[in-house]
């Protein structure tokens, strides 16, 4: 399917006739992208409206709606400057392949001011000739082209991406777009059908009583089914609101704990925590007032200390070598006066008297002090400096060290528990952020045990439809005996029963196969392909699950808003590939939410291969000139238009080209 045309005539800010020609180059693959660039307020949304419009009439989501009813949206979508005789008018022409033929189809839906029963004029051209039973058939054959349950994953703007990705469970008309999707409601509704036909041919078999007691039994499945169904519709609703109340828990505790609450619940232990280590602090500063007492200040004058030291062994030694050189002299003296008392010559006693002399020089060298001592230390006094230098002093000092180091650790202590202390709410403010946690906790419990009932009431209720459904299979097989109705009957119920292993079995196959894809999708897109390994989904919800490279879940949370927009685009993405439907992708918004790195991602590997036919609305901020150079250097690129917008005549015209 390719969009050709669209036509807005009098729509929106769009005055006159405005045709946009929509078609990629088919001769070039490589080329998909219409770039439509346009201000914020100058129209782009209004583009995707009208293609809602053509497409779905009545039934189209479109943004400016809300709850208008149809008569009154379409009186507002006229625009304003034209005349009471003018209509509106919205033309979307595509291609469709069928059969291996290519048909062109154009819608044409117009209306004037008022319209007339709220409604719309509605045509439909094949090939440029009217269509009356497409026209009469027309919302069926569009559901089964592109379903409006999931016309927003192919038309959609990057604020729905991100609602679609932020929630849990996709909604219930995303579920059911997704099963027509992957052709998993071809079983449910031949199951249905098969049911119609038994139905019938219970009736056909029965007489007069027999009928009204089958009447009364389906009137009874009927009710207990619409109960089930509003039960169903309830846990839905519970879980949405618990998902939402353990958001608010969370928010809650958060605020407890940030704001101080979770500190003055604790504020006694850390009191007693403070005092304690005040205590330590004091007795080591006592230790090391002790020690500063002792000898511990002398290390501050060490080196004189030990110049002092040497300068007492030098004075020692000169004392030691005077006393022994006095004492050599005296003997020196006697022994010469003894040599001249004997008969020995004068010259002999000459040399003896230089040789003792010359023995003599050491000491008086030893003897000789300059400067004079001035110290006169005893040899007590140098002992007592070198046991102080030596051991005492060491000692002292590696025990400061160690106090010091014990001191610094603690004063840290003390201060990270006196910030806590200082931290803690107040009393009143204590009160209040706890009473707030209490109240959400409260509330997660209660809607948990409502879930739990609600979830327990369905299964009762279930069980109840079970029991009726046999009942009344029952009562058909004891009391209508036509052998042909029978046969069918039970053939029916196998044909049920063997219809259920296929949904089962086509289910997996088809989520195994889309796991697979949108896996593939969401880690070509991620600029950080080992944040997630693989997605699976729930083959009975559709919920998507992340595992990383270990297989351990990925809360959701833990994704950035671009990552979670990344995370949509992959299910989108993986969605087409596995129906393999070529379908058009109309963006608004399309890099909303994305850094850098997530939009140079989008831009080389999901627009240029999203689909055959890729339409992007942008200001000039979104794909700015940067992007606009990167898609057209890959030859991505079709055709560009921009939309202006004059105020002053309040309407929007289309012309070619970009911003740049």
């Amino acid at each position: 399917m390719l969009f050709r045309e669209l036509v807005l005539e009098n729509f929106g800010s769009y005055l006159g006739k405005n045709t946009i020609n929509l078609l990629p180059d088919t001769s070039a693959d490589s080329r998909p992208i219409i770039l439509i660039g346009g201000m914020n307020g100058g129209g782009k949304t209004t583009i995707m409206d009208a293609i809602r419009l053509a497409l779905y009439g009545a039934r189209a989501q479109c943004s400016t709606r809300g709850n208008l009813s149809y008569g009154e949206f379409l009186d507002r979508c006229v625009s304003r400057q034209t005349l009471p005789t003018e209509k509106a008018r919205v033309e979307l022409a595509f291609q469709i392949a069928e059969d291996g033929d290519f048909r062109d189809i154009r819608i044409v839906r117009y209306w004037e001011r008022n319209p007339k029963d709220g409604k719309d004029t509605l045509a439909i051209l094949v090939d440029d000739w009217a269509d009356k039973a497409l026209l009469n058939t027309w919302d069926e054959y569009i559901e089964n082209l592109l379903p409006l349950g999931i016309s927003n994953l192919f038309l959609f703007d990057g604020e729905q991406v991100k609602e679609l990705a932020e929630q849990e469970t996709p909604p219930v008309g995303v579920y059911d777009a997704i099963q027509s999707l992957l052709g998993l409601e071809l079983a449910e509704r031949l199951a249905t059908d098969l049911d119609v036909l038994v139905s019938r041919k219970r009736k056909n078999a029965a007489n007069k009583s027999q009928l009204e007691a089958i009447d009364k039994i389906e009137a009874r499945l009927e009710q207990q089914q619409l109960e089930l169904a509003q039960l169903q519709d309830r846990s839905v609703k519970l879980e949405a609101k618990l998902e939402t109340a353990i958001d608010r828990e969370r928010q809650a505790f958060d605020k407890f704990v940030l704001e101080g609450g979770k500190i003055a619940a604790q504020g006694k232990e850390l009191e007693l925590e403070s005092k304690a280590i005040q205590t330590q602090i004091d007795r080591l500063r006592q230790e090391l007032g002790h020690l500063a007492a002792g000898n511990l200040p002398l290390a501050l004058i060490t080196p004189l200390l030990v110049k002092i030291r040497s300068q007492a062994r030098l004075e020692l030694r000169h004392q030691q070598a005077k006393a022994a050189l006095d004492l050599l002299v005296d003997r020196d003296r006697r022994l010469l006066e003894y040599l001249q008392q004997k008969t020995i010559s004068t010259e002999r006693i000459t040399d003896i008297q230089a040789f003792l002399e010359l023995e003599n020089q050491s000491l008086k060298q030893d003897a000789k002090l300059d400067p004079p001592a001035w110290l006169n230390a005893d040899v007590e006094a140098i002992e007592q400096l070198d046991n102080i230098l030596k051991s005492d002093l060491d000692r002292d000092i590696d025990k400061v060290s160690e106090l010091q180091a014990q001191l610094t650790k603690l004063e840290a202590e003390l201060d990270f528990v006196d910030r806590q202390i200082a931290t803690a709410a107040s009393p009143e403010e204590y009160t209040r952020l706890k009473d707030r946690e209490t109240t959400a906790r409260e509330l997660v419990s209660q809607l948990k045990a409502d879930k739990i009932t609600s979830e327990r009431q369905y299964q009762e209720l279930d069980r109840i439809i079970a029991k009726t459904k046999q009942e009344l299979a029952t009562y058909t097989e004891t009391n209508i005996k036509l052998k042909n109705d029978l046969h069918i009957i039970e053939s029916v119920a196998k044909v049920k029963a063997t219809l259920e292993i296929f949904k089962a079995k086509l289910t997996l196959k088809k989520i195994n196969k889309l796991e697979n894809e949108v896996t593939e999708c969401l880690r070509y897109l991620l600029h950080k392909s080992e944040l997630v390994q693989r997605v699976t989904i729930d083959s009975n919800t559709f919920t998507l699950s992340l595992h990383d490279r270990e297989g351990k879940s990925l809360p959701k949370h833990r994704l950035s808003a671009g990552e979670k927009q990344l995370l949509a685009i992959a299910l989108l993405w993986g969605l087409a590939r596995v129906s393999g439907r070529q379908l058009p992708i109309a963006i608004d918004t399309p890099l909303g939410r994305l850094d850098s790195s997530h939009r140079t991602n989008l831009l080389e590997r999901y627009f240029p291969t999203a689909s055959q036919q890729v339409i992007l609305l942008s200001t000039d901020t979104e794909i700015a000139e940067s992007e606009v150079a990167n898609l057209r250097a890959q030859a991505a690129i079709t055709r560009e238009y921009i939309l202006e917008y004059d105020p002053g005549e309040q309407r929007t015209r289309i012309r070619s080209g970009y911003f740049w």
